[in-house]
């Protein structure tokens, strides 16, 4: 099968998971609160960016606890994208926990010309750090927020060669643009990460970085939907 049949067959699976699990979610409206699958991956859509057919295209796929023995739940990772509601820093977050968040803020500190010396730098950082790039860090939750996404439970032992991870790289290897021969589903002109540090992020119109230069294997879209049919 050639790869725009497979890219249809995978937003014809989406669509599935859409209707079984009552529509696209935005983090705007949910907490942990809700009864969320321990495990599971998922997909981020973005207003604006279209698909050549139909509806929006997925710009991120994500999962969690790829190590063994990790206790990361799917809730605990969309929350570190999401950021935090209350507290010292409230209504921003943490970009040294996500690498969704760091992305955003590349992009936006790029088109706005924002004066972020700090961002991306180290793994932690002092307090008065983090207020200073607490007005980056709201913008991107306020972002990410908005972005609509589907999830799948996929409810596996963390680890490597998880049924999660398996999905997620071959997803993400498909839907990549990243230096292919035939580019399908293009990022719109007006895609704030045309404007990212990453030139994998530019080029592949997702944002992730690994896996948009490998080659998928198709026979993952069967296993994808096995997990949806099961929800």
């Amino acid at each position: 099968m050639s790869r725009r049949k497979d890219i249809d067959h995978f937003y014809q699976i989406m669509e599935d998971l859409e209707e079984i699990v009552g529509g696209k979610r935005l983090l705007s409206q949910y907490d942990g609160a809700m009864d969320w699958p321990k495990r599971g991956v998922y997909f981020f859509f973005e207003e604006g960016e279209l698909r050549e057919r139909v509806g929006l295209r997925v710009v991120r796929v994500g999962t969690h606890a790829l190590r063994v023995g990790s206790q990361r739940t799917l809730w605990g990772r969309l929350s570190q994208h999401k950021g935090t509601l209350d507290g010292r820093y409230a209504g921003g977050g943490n970009h040294r926990g996500s690498v969704f968040r760091l992305h955003v803020g590349t992009a936006m500190i790029s088109k706005n010309g924002y004066d972020a010396a700090t961002w991306a730098k180290g793994s932690t950082a002092k307090e008065e750090v983090r207020h200073k790039e607490q007005f980056i860090e709201k913008l991107v939750s306020t972002h990410i927020r908005s972005m609509p996404f589907l999830w799948v439970e996929v409810y596996d032992p963390p680890g490597p060669n998880s049924s999660r991870n398996y999905i997620e790289k071959n997803a993400i290897a498909l839907l990549s643009n990243f230096r292919k021969s035939e580019c399908i589903d293009l990022a719109s002109p007006n895609w704030l990460g045309n404007y990212v540090w990453n030139e994998k992020i530019r080029l592949s119109g997702l944002w992730n970085v690994n896996n948009v230069d490998k080659k998928y294997d198709p026979n993952y879209l069967h296993v994808l939907q096995k997990f949806v049919q099961k929800m």
